[in-house]
């Protein structure tokens, strides 16, 4: 992953030095084991405890032995055991490389899991925030980017927290599932390492035994995984569209904050562009890509093949690096988000009225109209307004067919603001409790 769109805690989580520090937690974890089951020396498990925890992997050393290997977990065997000296020959017993690997990547994922879920407390806190500073803000809701009828700022915000808790389960879940160690062997079957091990090795590193691996762990774990994680861009994207719609010159409810001395055009001066929400739906879309290829990951040959390596090598680290940076950026938005409720009020006021048909409708239905004639009448006075730029309300008191259904109070009655936000507390209520 790039470093523009990196953040320094989770890019530690898939550095070369915390993995192999890992390799060395599993191994080392899985050698007292071996002791407590006396298939090893127990002076060899706490000699490689001891030498092992205090040695500092050399990225390059290793790197260098691979190169001649041509295998990555043998190489670092073979450096630990430049560390540990003789009795490394108890290191790996029964083991296979994906014991290690796959036990890692577990481990990574679920470090990774944890940034990401305190990425989205981080975000629901602004989103809460602001949803209650804009609860009774009126703004216009918008089908297929047209006036629809009045909502409020609240609400939409109200919207985002309620759809970014919903991916907060998802990830818990996703991690739950991804949470698991494998420590069984060439085809899984404990051939070679007693069951006790991988029940050892698991409770160390807070993990849960796989309950059938054939050489690896499912990867239907891995698919769900990174599925739920292009799920929350998604969301991500979804909220940064609609800042972006915001922002528009025409519309120009809510802006990106503009800071001192910031510069939006090489060529224009004028321009306050939503740099930030655009850059948020372009990672996005990154991270939903990762996806895709963690569900072909699922199929592989017998009990076993490497063709998921080279993904994982690739998605593991992208999809949550991107995501973090992707989450962190989006809370920062959000807090800083300028939003202009006399914009919003003047948007929704721009077309005379129209906003209100629906309430118009309803009343001449319930006054004995059929659907049809009242849809009729309705429209026909909306349409002055697209057309002619009448007023609504103004059409409506001068229509004959309309005043004879419907009394000036009445119809005046429909055009009430404040109908429309009778019920926020009740669906503030359900989102936030």
């Amino acid at each position: 992953m790039i470093p523009r769109y990196s953040r320094p805690e989770m890019v530690a989580v898939w550095s070369p030095e915390t993995r192999f520090r890992i390799w060395f937690e599993i191994e080392a974890h899985a050698c007292d084991a071996l002791a407590e089951l006396g298939i090893i020396p127990k002076e060899a498990a706490r000699t490689i405890r001891e030498k092992g925890g205090k040695a500092k992997f050399d990225v390059a050393r290793i790197d260098e032995i691979e190169r001649e290997t041509k295998h990555d977990v043998i190489a670092f065997l073979t450096h630990l055991a430049e560390f540990v000296g003789p009795d490394a020959r108890f290191i790996h017993q029964g083991m296979t490389s994906s014991d290690v690997l796959d036990t890692c990547l577990s481990v990574q994922l679920t470090h990774a899991s944890d940034i990401l879920l305190a990425d989205l407390d981080a975000l629901l806190a602004a989103l809460k925030k602001r949803a209650f500073e804009h609860k009774d803000t009126i703004t216009i809701g918008r089908s297929h980017g047209i006036h629809a009828e009045p909502t409020t700022f609240g609400v939409k915000l109200a919207q985002a927290y309620a759809e970014f808790s919903r991916g907060r389960e998802r990830l818990v879940r996703a991690r739950e599932e991804i949470a698991v160690c494998a420590i069984s062997g060439a085809v899984g079957t404990f051939a070679n390492i007693d069951p006790y091990v991988e029940e050892h090795v698991a409770r160390k590193l807070g993990l849960k035994p796989e309950p059938v691996s054939t050489q690896v762990i499912p990867r239907d774990r891995h698919a769900m995984f990174f599925a739920t994680l292009g799920v929350i861009a998604s969301s991500v994207e979804r909220l940064a569209t609609e800042i972006r719609h915001l922002q528009r010159t025409e519309v120009l409810e809510a802006e990106e904050y503009f800071s001192p001395g910031q510069k939006g055009s090489s060529a224009m001066p004028h321009k306050r562009n939503p740099v930030l929400s655009e850059n948020l739906t372009g990672l996005s879309r990154m991270v939903r890509s990762y996806a895709l290829p963690a569900m072909e990951d699922v199929a592989l040959w017998h009990e076993r093949d490497i063709s998921h390596s080279s993904v994982e090598r690739m998605i593991g680290p992208d999809a949550t690096i991107t995501l973090d940076f992707a989450l962190a950026r989006l809370t920062g938005l959000v807090e800083k988000l300028v939003v202009y409720p006399e914009n919003m009020l003047a948007n929704l006021n721009r077309f005379r009225g129209l906003v209100h048909s629906q309430r118009v409708l309803l009343a001449l239905t319930q006054a004995g109209l059929s659907r049809e004639d009242a849809y009729h009448l309705v429209q026909r006075n909306a349409m002055k307004v697209w057309e002619q730029g009448k007023d609504f309300l103004e059409e409506l008191l001068a229509d004959k067919e309309v005043r004879a259904a419907l009394s000036e109070k009445e119809i005046r009655d429909k055009f009430d603001l404040g109908y429309h936000t009778k019920h926020i507390d009740t669906i503030f209520k359900r989102v936030f409790g």
